[in-house]
């Protein structure tokens, strides 16, 4: 236990007398530390896998994307469409034994879409959400909407998970302090080490579906005690931890580590889950408040490039020259331009840009640090002053909601990497979202893509669908809110001994188990 303990920073017998030593206990290094535990008020990925332990949904994706239900036991629609009723299944209890109510539901549904762009969309077009009886939660719209299951059933950021009533109520701005929810696993607060250490424990109230776990839906069957979700942030001792059997799984494995364990017995390494590489701008501030520096990214990033300084192996990645995952069915590469570097300096003159200090931020422990280092090179390369900041996850994801000038704290540009049910199509699509204040961390504001967003969810077929989607990628070219840096897999090692694993595109802790 050595290696692990030296990684967390503690000393060795306070770990090994741990009494929880003696369950069976899942350590997981995690990808980055879990800084907030309000999944609602941040879109941060550690903090979203973190509201999957702790709490449940009415609905959720299964395997085949399709959207089951969860915490409901069904719906009904009215002939009309516009009246929705769900039904909460039995036998659903929060962590501290009081019942889950159609009242918690309410109110969570009601936070979560003041902050959610899909959310947004539904409670735009909501008449009134009640709750009828203690059971039966009622969604009356204002007129017909043919996405009311899907954004129920969203599976990423910003999930709408349920709360209590009592803790739903904080206002959508103000971060939760409480992490009571109704899922498979309770936190345990009391042992929450930021920086070191998650501890997660089995919930004993929670009453799963009677389906066999798909996706995100089915049955949540805690198979562990305790799961403990571990700080490391050097790749390298992670490694030696895994090898050493010391840790279960190692999330988000370097593929330049792969070599080394590959011919290790005890190891398994298998994939993750398909992202989209993401280099994001602040648009509030300069220099990318200027649109002519923003196309001058546009224009520079080559996706070959940063791609392979993450992986080598062309199995694991694709230049995808969209805003869309490319097997997306909303997939279009219209109007796309090739890397010009030429054409990108001379944007650069275009914008007036007179030498500002442009600062990148990276996270050095993530999967984006390989692009984030290219495209800052190329930058410099072209005559731009970037200051190159290098950090943890933890740091960035607080500071990306930095909204100062750079001299106060701000921030220029970062890249992440947000999974493939986010970037699928132009309702949910996170970084596509243009409105404003309500925005992802970056703040893109433009009327145009808001007003055919709003479009597409009413459109009444693919084709009309699809034909919004690549109107939308057209004028996102022309305002730039994001520049994709291409589309890759994650990879992680596990133990063989880990059983159970789920191929979701989000890490996820029900349904495994540990043989010995």
């Amino acid at each position: 236990m050595a290696l692990l303990a030296a990684a967390l920073g503690m000393a060795t017998p306070s770990i090994t007398a741990l009494p929880a030593m003696a369950q069976t206990v899942l350590k997981v290094r995690v990808f980055g530390d879990l800084k907030t535990i309000d999944p609602i008020v941040n879109s941060d990925y550690q903090v979203r896998n973190h509201g999957y332990m702790v709490y449940d949904t009415l609905f959720a994706q299964d395997a085949t994307g399709q959207i089951q239900p969860q915490m409901a036991e069904g719906h009904t629609t009215s002939p009309d469409g516009l009246t929705w009723t769900f039904v909460l299944r039995e036998g659903l209890k929060f962590h501290d034994g009081a019942a889950v109510t159609s009242a918690d539901v309410v109110a969570s549904l009601k936070r979560w879409g003041e902050r959610d762009g899909l959310g947004q969309q539904l409670m735009a077009r909501t008449a009134s959400l009640t709750a009828t009886d203690p059971k039966t939660i009622t969604l009356t719209l204002k007129d017909r909407w043919g996405l009311v299951l899907d954004a129920l059933g969203k599976p990423s950021s910003i999930v709408p998970f349920v709360m209590p009533e009592r803790i739903a109520r904080t206002p959508s701005n103000q971060a939760i302090t409480d992490p009571t929810g109704s899922g498979p696993f309770m936190m345990v607060r009391a042992e929450w080490s930021p920086g070191a250490r998650v501890v997660y424990a089995r919930s004993p109230s929670y009453v799963p579906r009677p389906e066999p776990a798909s996706g995100l839906a089915g049955g949540k069957r805690a198979h562990v005690d305790r799961v403990e979700w571990l700080i490391i942030p050097d790749a390298q001792t992670a490694l030696n931890a895994l090898q050493a059997g010391e840790i279960d799984i190692f999330e988000e494995l370097p593929p330049d580590m792969v070599q080394l364990i590959r011919d290790n017995p005890r190891v398994v390494i298998g994939k993750m889950s398909s992202l989209q590489g993401v280099w994001r701008f602040n648009h509030l501030q300069p220099p990318f408040d200027n649109v002519k520096m923003r196309q001058a990214i546009l224009r520079l990033v080559n996706q070959q490039q940063t791609l392979s300084a993450y992986v080598e192996d062309k199995s694991l990645f694709t230049v995808c020259p969209s805003f869309y995952m490319c097997d997306s069915p909303y997939f279009t590469n219209a109007g796309w331009p090739a890397p010009d570097v030429a054409a990108a300096r001379q944007l650069v003159r275009e914008s007036g840009y007179d030498g500002a200090r442009i600062v990148v931020l990276d996270a050095t422990e993530t999967s984006g640090s390989p692009a984030t280092q290219v495209i800052a090179q190329a930058m410099r390369e072209i005559g731009l002053n970037v200051d190159y900041q290098a950090m943890d996850w933890g740091t960035l994801s607080a500071r990306r909601a930095n909204k100062n000038p750079v001299a106060q704290g701000g921030w220029s540009a970062f890249v992440s990497g947000p999974a493939a049910p986010d970037m699928t199509e132009p309702v949910g699509h996170m970084a596509l979202r243009s409105n404003c204040e309500g925005a992802w961390f970056g703040w893109p504001c433009d009327p145009a893509i808001e007003t055919l967003r709003a479009e597409f969810t009413l459109a009444p077929d693919l084709a009309s669908r699809r034909a919004i989607a690549q109107a939308i990628q057209q004028r996102a070219l022309e305002t730039v809110p994001y520049v994709p840096t291409g589309q890759f897999f994650l990879l992680r090692g596990y133990q063989k001994t880990v059983t159970g694993l789920l191929s979701v595109g989000i890490p996820i802790y029900w349904n495994i188990g540990k043989t010995r």
